[in-house]
């Protein structure tokens, strides 16, 4: 089997490299790889996609590239579409001309962020922002083109690579003695090697039986605000490494309207994963288990 891999470096893409690599002949590109490295991995070289594809006959297509940049995309739109919409609808077409299976990542802000019930997978959709547009535009391209999909929303992504949420706090918790943080947006942390782990998962699964396409929420089990995944970090840190200068002792809740960006966010990104998890026999973990593992990796 082969597996076309966009978007290798980033969060997700560079566990997918890991997870995707025992499903078969993995080719793994980023946006600076060529046809004459072996494939496009630009989204902005849309016939460069194309051409790829047709050249590779993958089996199976996940692409891990997007805009994720929330409120930049909101001066950037066009960008913004290019990469978050009509590259996966181009992927779509391609994928179904081979007979690929494509995997593709979506976010919970194709939703309003009303109300506090978890969204589930055929809840109504209302983006607040450029961002959450756009990605929903690509979910409905593909799904539109005919090919076999996979589609993935989640939320609040991070991992030990790169920089989070996390490292941010524990950097300002040793250089400030009081924080204040986010109290009134509700979500679930999700690490990328989570996500890579149920998506080769699931890819395995679903190339045995084709009624397993569909879209698909995945996020960590449980629930905090950005004021809770904040003092637990704080908390665990000092747990994890007692001689660790910690400043902060005072983690204040504000609300949202206290940090105006340019592009709005959803108040409530709880995800409802019964779906994903009775397709595929799957029971997800506490978002806690994986930031522990997370800062136990990183202190």
């Amino acid at each position: 089997m082969k597996v076309l891999l966009l978007g290798k470096n980033g969060q997700v893409g560079w566990e997918l490299q890991r997870s995707l690599a025992p499903l078969g002949e993995l080719v793994a590109l980023d946006r600076r790889s060529t046809l004459a490295d072996g494939g496009c991995g630009n989204l902005e070289d849309l016939d460069g996609l194309r051409e790829t594809v047709a050249r590779l006959r993958p089996d199976v297509i996940v692409n891990a590239a997007a805009h994720t940049a929330v409120d930049r995309a909101e001066r950037e739109l066009e960008l913004a579409r290019t990469l978050n919409a009509t590259a996966p609808g181009v992927l779509a077409d391609a994928a179904h001309a081979v007979g690929a299976l494509l995997v593709h990542y979506s976010t919970d802000y194709v939703f309003d962020g009303s109300g506090t019930a978890p969204w589930t997978e055929d809840a109504a959709a209302g983006p607040l922002s450029v961002y959450g547009q756009t990605k929903l535009e690509g979910e409905q391209r593909i799904a539109a083109s005919g090919a076999r999909h996979l589609i993935f929303r989640t939320s609040w992504v991070y991992a030990a690579r790169g920089g989070n949420f996390a490292k941010t706090m524990l950097r300002l918790g040793q250089e400030r003695e009081r924080l204040t943080v986010i109290d009134d947006q509700f979500g679930a942390p999700t690490g990328a090697e989570l996500i890579a782990d149920v998506t080769a998962h699931a890819i395995r699964q679903t190339l045995r039986e084709d009624a397993r396409c569909g879209t698909y929420h995945l996020a960590a089990a449980g629930e905090t605000t950005w004021n809770g995944y904040a003092r637990f970090v704080l908390e665990t840190a000092r747990t994890l490494k007692p001689d660790l200068v910690m400043k902060a002792q005072d983690v204040a809740p504000v609300p949202t309207s206290a940090f105006p960006t340019p592009a709005r966010r959803p108040l409530n990104s709880r995800l409802d994963t019964t779906r994903l998890r009775e397709s595929f026999g799957l029971s997800m973990p506490h978002w806690q288990h994986g930031v522990r593992r997370m800062l136990a990796e990183t202190l």
